[in-house]
């Protein structure tokens, strides 16, 4: 009895502690969050008073209005909203498409240097991107993609992530299945078209929001790409709004805001094959 309790003991420490850990990690990522919105409806001198008040009073609902107009009143950032969407959904799109076709035949068709190809594919992944930038900006440059959508898009239509998170999880899809299939006389495609596709719906919304994430954050490549203030994204909108010298902290917060809600949206869309996709890193066998 008294090593059965020294064991129910211990489990207990043992929740204790990782209940703590884990309601310390969430008041940690909410916090920032919650500053955030409850700051986007406050005035400026509002949001720096201290201690800060968590309670918007009065409530200023006007920081949306100006954040959407710009401090010249232009409405340039619905056209860089709009910019975001279209590249970032593209993205995801092209890589979902090319990551789960190279996926497939690197998992389940066996030929002379599959695994060298792979290996090469994941080695790209060891690379910073800002070792390649210059090389890729001047590309783009001499094939006049500057400004364009084509130059925003085309460097990341697919990666060696998306082959890799789709490789091993078809790998785990049973062989016989797809042999049934080929008996039953249906070509490659349309095997990968009605069969495996359509089940990889855990691993396809995990890349897809990993995926689209990436594209909508990304500062870097659209400031060297978009020198043009319509051809801009959202990142590059904000850094010139808040490099502006009369710029309002609680415009700023409601231009996040505005920023953040396709991420919520798409997240919470497809939170629950988000969450079913972790699987996608387990080891796999060949």
């Amino acid at each position: 009895m008294t090593s059965r309790k020294r064991d129910n003991a211990k489990s207990l420490v043992a929740n204790i502690l990782i209940w703590a850990v884990l309601i310390v990690s969430c008041i940690l990522v909410v916090i920032p969050l919650a500053f955030m919105v409850t700051a986007s409806f406050m005035r400026a001198i509002d949001v720096m008073k201290m201690p800060y008040r968590w309670i918007p009073n009065p409530v200023h609902a006007q920081n949306f209005f100006r954040a959407i107009a710009g401090n010249d009143n232009t409405y340039i950032y619905l056209r860089n909203i709009a910019n975001s969407l279209i590249v970032a959904i593209t993205v995801t799109v092209t890589t979902i498409l090319l990551g789960s076709l190279t996926g497939f035949g690197l998992a389940k068709y066996r030929f002379k240097g599959r695994n060298i190809a792979f290996m090469a594919i994941m080695a790209t992944m060891m690379i910073p991107f800002e070792t390649i930038m210059v090389p890729l900006y001047m590309v783009v440059m001499n094939l006049r993609m500057q400004n364009t959508y084509a130059g925003l898009i085309i460097p990341f239509l697919v990666n060696a992530f998306a082959i890799f998170q789709m490789r091993q999880y078809i790998i785990t899809f049973p062989e016989e299945v797809l042999d049934a299939a080929r008996i039953d006389g249906a070509s490659e495609f349309s095997i990968f078209r009605r069969i495996v596709f359509p089940n990889c719906a855990p691993a396809i919304a995990t890349l897809a929001v990993l995926t689209f994430r990436q594209q909508w954050d990304n500062l870097l490549w659209p400031l060297l790409v978009a020198q043009s203030e319509k051809m801009k994204t959202i990142p590059a909108y904000i850094v010139r709004f808040a490099a502006e010298k009369y710029s309002d902290e609680g415009v700023m917060m409601a231009v996040a805001v505005i920023a953040s809600i396709p991420i919520f949206i798409l997240f919470f869309c497809l939170s629950k094959y988000f969450v079913g996709g972790s699987s996608v890193y387990s080891a796999g066998k060949e």
